[in-house]
Order: structure tokens, then C-alpha cells, then sequence
């Protein structure tokens, strides 16, 4: 991906580069596909503890801290990918509010400090752990919690994750995103 100048699409730092790790093969989210969920979202961001996995460039991540939320905790396998995403925070002047895990999921995830209102979840789109890092997200977040699951559009995402409830699902293209929310009553 190096060279596609990948920068954040709104919000305080809206134009600001993000940094690309090196020697790592990524699919990061487009812009409009960015633009897209952060549209639906709307207010859910503001001052939201949000999770970032699979984070990749943190792109998801730092434009929810670019729009407003107040802490952003990622969890990335590689360490290139961990180092850009220290990179961007800093770029971006939200080093403080950000804090990069590295680590597999879905076993990382016991590390994270929740609880969290916002997920957000980048995998790759074959990633066979994903699903079951889905069914382990209930557990880690806060009442009126919201998780946005981006896939490929040819797959259909899991219906009933454990705790969660998929209220909406859309298509931009070889992307889906599938928005699920925390179960009545977990």
C-alpha cells in the first residue's frame, strides 16, 4: 500500500498522512468507506471509548479520535504496523489518547482495558479468528455499545454473535459493513 497517501477523511485532523508500515501486506479501509461508517455513527463518537482490531494503519481508530472520541485502544499483530500506528497518534497529536497493543486476537483482546462504546473491526476478510473475536465482544463493552464489522461484500458476516445484535448491514462496493449492537439485557 506504500505510496497511496492514506489520510484521515474528518474531524481535527481531517488531511493528516498516516503512516504505512513497511514490508506489511494491508487492505486498509478507503476513505469513502470511512467516510461512510463515520456518517452513520454520527454522535455515537463523541467522547467514546473506542477498540480498534485488526487496526493495520489505524486508520479506523484515529479518525474516531480525529472526530471526536476520547480514547482509542488498538490491537495489531505486526510490529510495522504497531510502529505506524505510534507514528500516525503522533502526527495527529493524539499520542496521549491513544494506546497500541500488539498482539493476536482473539487472545489479545484480554488485555485491552474496557469497558468500550464503539468496536471497530478490520480483518482480513478470510481472518478465521474473527468471528470468534466477535463472539467474545459483549463481554468487553459498555451499555448502548455499538460494533462496525467491515468484511468483504461477497460474505455474509455472522447473524448472531454472542451478546450482539446486527441492526444493519451495507455495501460500498467489494466492502460491507455490518453494525451489530450490544444485546438487550447483556
Amino acid at each position: 500500500m506504500a505510496g497511496a497517501r492514506l489520510r484521515v477523511t474528518g474531524g481535527s485532523a481531517r488531511g493528516t498522512p498516516l503512516a504505512e508500515p513497511r514490508g506489511v501486506r494491508l487492505r486498509p479501509t478507503s476513505g469513502l468507506v470511512r467516510e461512510a461508517v463515520f456518517n452513520i455513527l454520527g454522535d455515537l463518537v463523541e467522547g467514546a471509548r473506542v477498540l480498534d482490531l485488526y487496526a493495520g494503519t489505524g486508520a479506523l481508530g484515529i479518525e474516531a479520535l480525529s472526530r471526536g472520541a476520547a480514547r482509542a485502544t488498538f490491537i495489531e499483530a505486526e510490529a510495522a504496523s504497531c510502529q505506524a500506528i505510534v507514528q500516525s497518534l503522533a502526527r495527529t497529536g493524539f499520542g496521549e489518547r491513544g494506546t497500541v497493543f500488539r498482539g493476536k486476537l482473539p487472545g489479545a483482546l484480554s488485555g485491552a482495558p474496557g469497558p468500550f462504546d464503539l468496536v471497530l473491526m478490520d480483518p482480513p476478510y478470510h481472518e478465521e479468528t474473527a468471528a470468534e473475536t466477535l463472539n467474545l465482544l459483549a463481554e468487553r463493552m459498555a451499555a448502548g455499545g455499538m460494533v462496525v464489522y467491515e468484511h468483504g461484500s461477497k460474505y455474509n458476516p455472522p447473524e448472531r454473535p454472542k451478546g450482539l445484535v446486527q441492526s444493519e448491514r451495507r455495501v460500498y462496493g467489494d466492502s460491507a459493513v455490518a453494525l451489530y449492537a450490544l444485546q438487550e439485557g447483556e
